[in-house]
């Protein structure tokens, strides 16, 4: 996972600010913004490691 994390980071810092504005994804019926992507992962929540996995497989990261 700290692979993917670090590589979300590095994704999100080349994003202009108002893409991150933007859904990403949808997880559990509910839209997942870039910026919203963004706290979870930097906060470790419970939702980080599902989001880096459907990112992963999306081949967004």
């Amino acid at each position: 996972m700290q692979d993917s994390r670090e590589r979300f980071l590095k994704v999100y810092a080349d994003i202009p600010l108002n893409v991150r504005e933007e859904i990403i994804l949808v997880l559990d019926e509910k839209p997942i913004t870039w910026n919203a992507a963004y706290i979870e992962i930097k906060n470790n929540t419970s939702n980080a490691a599902k989001i880096l996995e459907i990112l992963v497989n999306l081949g967004i990261i």
